[in-house]
């Protein structure tokens, strides 16, 4: 039988209400003990694919008991679902609708290639431990038939995502005025911080949307999100900046190093097939080989400009050249990105931590 769209949407809003009544009163649903037990590591983990996925199963398992929730791509067998429609058309929608820290989809980033929810998979995703956990959950999950306490399972996992969107709310510190030495002391300090990639991707945006906002270029820029694979969203790179329908430029993020196969890989991938001209690697110091820069080299006899620009450099030479005014609306412009729901908690604090360490007096 196939999914009840709309209803599932209803189930989530209505126990999404229940949910918050239980955080504001302190109360924890009754659950089954080991699911309960599980849910900790699923929600500590940095992988949100798989909070997110427990829901789409719990709301297959609430509609059909036929269906195998281990098998969430419809090829898999007569029992899967479709766990990515799922998600794309009720759950992401859903928990960004209710600000909620999430993903763009787990079918995007950890779950991509038809995976199964079976112990095989473990070996190519990077919280092992957390997965071990998410296939806890199912195993308690599938072999409920229990409508009530299936129920009772979907309002303790929102719980837990209603506790995530209070933990995740941090307001951040917004700086009047920064000066030149002091945007350097800030940027080295937040590149050097690991954060999954999300600071050097996060101050090249706002640099390029400074950039946009400063010289009335209507451009789009566009962020692809963190951990997600480039290919099944189309993306030529980490940015890609458009006018119109003409796409101005494409930069690759990077903080490893950068030899001569990942510059033919990038090119054979993603800058020849969407005929890219313009495409940027932006790297730490010294992070491009000489062989890399000479790969780029021969792409450019072919009419595609593979240029490599340092990110700190690149950024304090961009406020530099644009002056005050130019200085604030990048602070503007990273702040709105700081501020997503989909930033990580420990990612502000350490925005916070930052700019109270370069305002706090000598």
């Amino acid at each position: 039988m196939p999914l009840n769209y709309e209803s599932a949407r209803q189930l989530l809003e209505s126990t999404f209400t229940q949910a918050e009544a239980d955080f504001a009163t302190g109360v924890v649903p009754a659950t089954d003990a080991v699911f309960a037990q599980a849910c900790g590591p699923i929600f500590t983990s940095q992988t949100q694919a798989y909070r997110e996925g427990l829901i789409g199963c719990i709301l297959a398992r609430i509609q059909d008991r036929n269906i195998n929730i281990r098998q969430p791509y419809i090829n898999q067998g007569d029992r899967a679902f479709n766990g990515r429609t799922l998600d794309q058309t009720v759950i992401n929608p859903f928990l960004r609708a209710k600000r909620v820290p999430s993903s763009t989809g787990p079918y995007l980033s950890a779950f991509r290639r038809s995976i199964q929810f079976i112990p095989e998979t473990r070996q190519g995703l990077r919280d092992k431990a957390g997965y071990d956990q998410f296939l806890v959950a199912l195993g308690r999950l599938e072999n409920e038939t229990d409508a009530e306490a299936l129920l009772g399972m979907l309002r303790f996992v929102l719980l837990k995502f209603v506790e995530l969107r209070d933990a995740a709310h941090v307001a951040l510190t917004t700086p009047h005025r920064i000066s030149l030495d002091q945007y350097d002391t800030l940027l080295t300090g937040l590149l050097s911080t690991p954060s999954q990639g999300r600071f050097p991707v996060i101050l090249l945006v706002a640099t390029f949307r400074a950039i946009n906002s400063y010289f009335v270029q209507n451009w789009i820029v566009e962020m692809q999100g963190i951990n997600e694979a480039d290919s099944p969203s189309g993306a030529g790179g980490d940015i890609t900046i458009r006018s119109g329908n003409q796409t101005v430029l494409v930069c690759e993020v990077t903080e490893r190093s950068v030899d001569a196969s990942r510059v033919v890989t990038t090119f054979q991938t993603k800058i020849a097939p969407q005929q890219i001209e313009e495409y940027l690697f932006f790297v730490r110091p010294s992070a491009a080989s000489l062989e890399a820069r000479q790969q780029a080299h021969q792409y450019f006899a072919q009419g595609h400009e593979v240029n490599f620009l340092e990110i700190k450099m690149w950024i304090l030479m961009i406020l530099a050249t644009m002056g005050r005014r130019g200085r604030s609306l990048f602070n503007q412009h990273l702040i709105e990105l700081l501020s997503a729901d989909d930033i990580p908690r420990t990612v502000k604090v350490v925005w916070n931590t930052q700019i109270e360490r370069l305002i706090a007096p000598a």
